[in-house]
């Protein structure tokens, strides 16, 4: 277990000093880890609901602010080009992400030419059951893609590096909270990018 742990906190520092050097990011990964939260609360009661809030607000937050706002750069901190560290990606680069977001993408428009889904819902109308499907659709792609790149790390790596990316995963919005809290407070001050000396090792 010691060990674990170890791969653990490896992953979560190189994430952080890698991926998330933008204020923005940061923010944005703040209030989709707080939604987040949000969504683990409502699994239990209405599975299709949480996953609703999940995608459309804590997905869109998080993903947007790795599209849109992190620095492709060369990093000069971490002494590494954006090419290296999509290869290096452990989890979903921004290749395998678009691949993602177009399989969410697709369920709705999916649902909306056969709202049945070649019959495995039964025939119904209005918006909330079309809604609520899509929610339980959106809630598969999501299960489905942590299990498929936890499995594929098996083979591509180890299964204990699949483990822990399943792990970190799961436990992010509770340790992106603690990390990215002010975020939103540096980014009012007009700091667009973390300020960062060395990076090459995780405090302890």
């Amino acid at each position: 277990m010691q060990e674990f742990f170890k791969q653990l906190k490896i992953q979560r520092w190189d994430d952080h000093r890698y991926y998330h050097h933008s204020r923005i990011n940061q923010s944005l990964h703040l209030v989709s880890a707080i939604s987040f939260v949000v969504a683990y609360a409502l699994l239990f009661k209405d599975p299709a609901v949480a996953a609703l809030v999940a995608w459309l607000i804590s997905m869109t937050a998080r993903q947007s602010g790795h599209f849109f706002f992190e620095p492709r750069g060369y990093d000069e901190v971490n002494k590494a080009t954006h090419e290296y560290k999509e290869e290096i990606k452990v989890g979903y680069n921004l290749q395998r992400k678009v691949v993602l977001m177009a399989i969410w993408a697709a369920a709705p428009v999916m649902l909306w030419i056969d709202p049945t889904l070649f019959g495995y819902y039964e025939a119904t109308t209005g918006f909330e059951a079309f809604a609520r499907h899509t929610g339980e659709l959106w809630l598969a792609v999501g299960v489905g893609g942590l299990i498929f790149r936890t499995v594929h790390l098996f083979f591509i790596k180890d299964v204990m590096s699949g483990l822990v990316w399943m792990t970190k995963i799961i436990t992010d919005p509770f340790h992106d909270i603690k990390l990215y809290y002010k975020a939103p407070l540096a980014l009012m001050r007009g700091e667009l990018i973390e300020p960062r000396g060395n990076m090459d090792h995780a405090p302890t």
